[in-house]
């Protein structure tokens, strides 16, 4: 009896991959017509090579499926030649080769961004997603090119606030790898992890399922060239923040907090976060949101309804730039909501006042790259 290659293939089809739910051979996974070597001499083995060819190098199934399809070129072939797979000496070699090339190492991401700005908050409710919103838009107005990364795993707010809750990203071939296509909006470049799951469905993953989203969001996407990179982030410190820390190295952070002292204790939390020594990210200023609330009718009244200046008094205690106060105003909330950003509207009060915290935090980052080194990413402790 004798080997051939179309015995392999035939072993290769009983073979179910789990990525397509098809066989090895209908998955189109065989690089090459396999190679089968005989005997040169008594006792010597056959010898079979196999390259299987994987979507990626961090393939999931890449481990059990490489031995499946060996399990079944042992049995098909002592099958053939009269014999057990213990009983018939085999050589069996299978490589595997990859469709898109592997992801860079951490410290080569995102070559083409020149600066990445964590928009973040101690505490829940105090209008962060809002913030780093209006804060990119207003960028992008500025004549910046300009992305933005929705962090928040369980919680997305981005694609309602930019009225792209119905779009679906795409997949683009660029150098050998396969890449996540952003969702353009507003002259912002945005992912989401809600534009992959269900808006009326709870999230519920574990820290390490997130964190791997997050990631794929970062490193897997064609994010090209940017001035300003704006990772909105879910509030409190998290396996999220940790993630972002360790896979990008942040230029500095932005901490939006509301006026009253609840929110402050936990600003201060925030800041105390990025400033600590293993992370040494820097703090471009605060920006206090609903300092006041003027009413549609009373355009001139401010009524301080959460405090007065707390922010502000906290930039002072702290030596940090107080960047804007954004007062809470109607017209913000009903924007967010139908998905038009006031900051689309430099025409208004509130628009021109995030157009004036985008002036504001390019003022800083320019300073703080002209006075300070890069930010390091932070290094997993083993």
């Amino acid at each position: 009896m004798s080997l051939y290659p179309k015995m392999i293939v035939d072993a290769l089809a009983t073979v179910t991959y789990a990525g397509t739910k098809k066989n090895l051979v209908e998955s189109e996974m065989l690089a090459d017509t396999p190679v089968v070597a005989a005997p040169q001499n008594d006792g010597e083995p056959w010898q079979v090579k196999v390259v299987l060819l994987f979507p990626r190098e961090t393939d999931p199934f890449l481990k059990s499926t490489v031995k499946a399809a060996e399990a079944a070129i042992r049995y098909h072939c002592a099958t053939a030649l009269g014999g057990s797979p213990a009983e018939v000496p085999l050589e069996v070699a299978i490589e595997t080769e990859f469709k898109s090339k592997p992801r860079p190492e951490v410290e080569k991401l995102l070559p083409g961004v020149k600066n990445i700005i964590a928009v973040s908050s101690g505490k829940g409710g105090v209008g962060k997603s809002t913030v780093a919103a209006n804060l990119a838009i207003a960028l992008a107005r500025l004549g910046y090119s300009v992305g933005l990364l929705d962090t928040d795993i369980f919680g997305p707010s981005v694609p309602k606030m930019f009225n792209v809750e119905d779009a679906r990203p795409y997949a683009v071939k660029v150098d050998g790898r396969d890449l996540i296509e952003p969702i353009e909006q507003y002259g912002v470049k945005l992912l989401s992890i809600g534009f992959f799951v269900s808006p009326t469905t709870a999230t519920l993953w574990r820290g390490g399922m997130a964190t791997s989203a997050l990631k794929q969001l970062i490193a897997d996407a064609d994010w090209g060239e940017l001035d300003y990179f704006i990772l909105d982030t879910p509030p409190g410190t998290s396996d999220i923040h940790l993630t972002l820390l360790q896979t990008l190295a942040i230029t500095g952070a932005v901490i939006v907090s509301t006026p009253q002292q609840v929110a402050l204790a936990d600003a201060r939390k925030g800041i105390d976060m990025y400033r600590n020594e293993k992370v040494n990210v820097p703090i471009l200023g605060l920006v206090e949101n609903m300092a006041w609330f003027t009413p549609a009718e009373l355009p001139n009244n401010r009524y301080y309804i959460f405090g007065r200046e707390g922010c502000k008094q906290l930039a002072e205690e702290m030596k940090l730039p107080l960047l804007a106060q954004i007062p809470l105003v109607q017209g913000i909330c009903d924007s967010g909501d139908k998905g038009q950003p006031v900051a689309t509207k430099v025409d208004t009060m509130t628009g021109q006042a995030f157009l004036n915290l985008a002036q504001a935090v390019v003022t800083v980052v320019n300073r703080r790259n002209k006075e300070m080194p890069k930010t390091k990413i932070v290094k997993v402790e083993k």
